[in-house]
């Protein structure tokens, strides 16, 4: 049996949170803040991140997937042409842009919390097109369903990643 994995879960990153972050990606994370989502298996899935790096450069991207399995899952949608679908159902449906001109305002208005970038930029292409389902995935699943309704219908569309337990073994994680 398979579960969605449950949504606002956001606390400080440790120094556990961090190694597990990097053993997923295969470098340190950059900027990282907090674990925004856990998956299944309870590793983070999901890290937020600072609107700016070390350095004072932006970084707008507030949530970012770190789950290989997860990124995988996403890759194969964006190679399966699911983006362009996407952005020519924005253009076409009211409603649908409507929704992710909200998602995108909720993103900008909860990054900019952190720390204005003085940009309305955000993430994923929101909100006039797709162009990181990456991004609108870890939107859903950082901030629940509901919220990025392109990110809601990539996760609903990708297999349950955590099925086969964590992505790294437990001697990276140390």
């Amino acid at each position: 049996m398979t579960r969605r994995p449950a949504f606002r879960q956001l606390r400080p990153a440790e120094a556990a949170d961090r190694a597990i972050v990097a053993a997923q990606l295969g470098r340190p994370p950059r900027a990282m803040r907090a674990v925004a989502h856990r998956c299944d298996c309870g590793l983070p899935d999901v890290v937020q991140t600072e609107p700016r790096l070390s350095d004072g450069s932006p970084f707008p991207t507030l949530y970012y997937l770190t789950c290989p399995r997860a990124a995988a899952a996403v890759s194969r949608l964006e190679a399966a042409g699911v983006m362009r679908g996407m952005t020519e159902r924005l253009a076409t449906d009211d409603d649908l842009r409507a929704a992710y001109l909200a998602a995108h305002t909720s993103y900008v208005r909860e990054r900019d919390a952190l720390g204005d970038l003085s940009s309305d930029a955000s993430a994923g292409g929101m909100p006039e097109r797709v162009k990181c389902l990456h991004a609108l995935v870890a939107h859903s699943l950082a901030v629940g369903p509901g919220t990025n309704p392109l990110g809601d219908e990539a996760l609903a569309a990708m297999p349950p990643w955590w099925a086969k337990g964590p992505c790294v073994a437990a001697e990276q994680e140390a």
